[in-house]
Parts: C-alpha cells; structure tokens; sequence
C-alpha cells in the first residue's frame, strides 16, 4: 500500500509539474497586441510604408511629366497615399500627409525623382510594373506578419493588383 502511494505521489507530482510548465509555455506566448507591436512588426511596417511612399512618389513623377494621364492616375494616387498612411504607426510622415487627390505643388523631376518614360502607355506600364512588384513583395511578408499587419498587407496587396490591372487594361 505504501507503494501505491507513494506512486500516486509522484505520478501526481509529474502531471501537477507537466501542468505547471504546460502553462508557462502559454504565458511566455506573447499577446497578439505585443505581436503587433513587436520590433519586427514595426520593421515590416515601416518598410511597408517606405515602400508606399515611394510608390507615391512614382505615380507623381508620372503625374508630372504625363499631365494628360491626370484622370486616370488620381484615383490610384490617392489610394496609394492612403496606403502610405495606413502603414505608419503613430506619426503620418511627409509623404504620406500629402493631399490624397493630387501631387504636392511644386513636384518637379529632381534627382531622386524616378524615371518615368516619355511614352503615356510606357509610362503606366511601368506604374503598373511598380505596382506588381509591390504586390507581389506584400504577399510574400504575409508569412512573417502579425494578424492584423498580415490583413493590412494583404488588402494593400489586392488593391495593388487591382491597380496594375487597371493601368495595364486602360487604354
């Protein structure tokens, strides 16, 4: 009987120990609100909203040396700058503050202005090129995101197809 016991003891201990750890496992799990804000949650959305705003700074580049193009590439400029924003955290920078429906006064080609061609149905392949690619990039950092940074990624990376569509099938 003694051996029982002390058996029951110790199988008690185990399962109460295995219990224990069980549970501290769970605990040492970060919230998702703490993965949210997590440093590399904080990286793939700066780099998200870096990646917009250069984006940004493309369809104004075409803005202005296409003026022609203006009704076409407003709409999709305003989301994009709605995108640059949605990926700041707490401060809305620069270009993401920029007015959504049109280029910043002034926007000239400076140095670090990109290359737009000269062509109007080169220049929205090559916006609809941009698009594609950014897209595609969004998709793949699905698999490192948070939930709800996995989410914003993922609708920015449709409306970024969809973008790519239009610009190619506009004619």
């Amino acid at each position: 009987m003694a051996l029982t016991r002390r058996t029951t003891l110790l199988a008690g201990a185990a399962l109460g120990g295995a219990a224990l750890l069980t549970g501290c496992a769970d605990d040492a799990r970060p919230a998702p609100e703490a993965a949210e804000r997590s440093a590399a949650a904080e990286r793939l959305r700066k780099n998200a909203a870096r990646d917009s705003t250069a984006l940004l700074a493309r369809y104004d580049a075409t803005l202005t040396a296409h003026p022609a193009l203006a009704a076409q590439l407003r709409p999709l400029r305003a989301e994009v700058a709605r995108h640059a924003q949605a990926f700041t955290s707490d401060a809305p920078s620069t270009a993401a503050s920029a007015p959504a429906s049109a280029p910043p006064a002034g926007a000239a080609r400076g140095a670090g202005a990109p290359d737009v061609p000269g062509d109007e149905r080169a220049a929205r392949t090559a916006l609809a090129d941009a698009e594609r690619t950014l897209a595609d990039a969004r998709t793949k950092a699905l698999v490192s995101a948070p939930a709800e940074l996995a989410r914003l990624l993922a609708s920015v990376a449709a409306a970024g197809a969809a973008h790519a569509y239009l610009l190619t099938e506009a004619g």
